[in-house]
């Protein structure tokens, strides 16, 4: 397990800076030390005009994809629908022994009728949380190479462990690595909502090697010094 004082722990409530004190650690300390080997990944608004439409997740090494969109909703669920009913008529053919035209004739009957909808399995659905789906498959093929322990890493930084993520199964798992392996982690985590944590979040914050800084507008920029200044210590 990480050491005491490893796991450095920022939370508070939504749009309070907890993103933006992050970076601005991670950019203290490559001007520091343009050696310094920090992997990990970011999350970032993604708005049209005004409006909040979704999130990217973003490396440290600067590639970029889509976390969580509004605009993922009817346009997913057509496509997974026609998946759904051919991969149910194709199992029938394999299984069943049908010819073409049978099978053919069984996937124009399967399709739903106009203004009905397929009954999606919760295994294939895109998540949702609040008003956004969660785009787990992108999330993964981004953040899950950031969290692999290598030879030469010397800090990881996870904005955030929050419940968009944690629809991942392979993600939480790949976090209790980073901690297993004593490399100092700088990561994110929502407050608790209505009083009650995400199992997830909650054993990060029970983690005998986190220290927690709660954030708010008062105290960002001392948090922010707080926070280097420690992780200068244990570097």
């Amino acid at each position: 397990m990480a050491a005491p004082g490893k796991c450095f722990l920022v939370t508070g409530p939504p749009g309070v800076g907890k993103t933006t004190l992050v970076m601005r650690v991670f950019e203290t300390l490559k001007n520091a030390n343009p050696n310094f080997n920090v992997q990990g990944f970011y999350t970032r608004e993604v708005r049209e005009g005004t409006e909040r439409v979704g999130f990217d997740v973003v490396t440290l090494h600067g590639r970029t994809g889509p976390l969580a969109s509004t605009k993922i909703s009817s346009m997913v669920e057509n496509f997974l629908m026609v998946v759904v009913v051919r991969v149910k008529v194709m199992r029938m053919w394999c299984l069943g022994g049908w010819g073409l035209d049978r099978m053919v004739g069984e996937v124009q009957r399967s399709a739903p009728k106009e203004g009905e909808k397929e009954v999606i399995p919760e295994s294939v659905r895109w998540p949702m949380v609040g008003r956004y789906r969660v785009d787990v498959a992108s999330f993964e093929s981004l953040a899950l190479p950031e969290l692999q322990v290598k030879e030469g890493t010397d800090f990881f930084i996870i904005d955030e462990v929050g419940k968009m993520e944690l629809y991942s199964s392979s993600f939480f798992p790949a976090v209790l690595k980073v901690l297993e392996s004593n490399i100092p982690v700088l990561a994110t985590i929502p407050i608790p909502k209505s009083g009650r944590d995400i199992p997830g979040v909650a054993r990060l914050r029970n983690h005998p090697g986190a220290t927690i800084f709660t954030l708010s507008t008062d105290n960002r920029d001392a948090v922010r010094e707080q926070i280097y200044s420690q992780v200068v210590d244990t570097a």
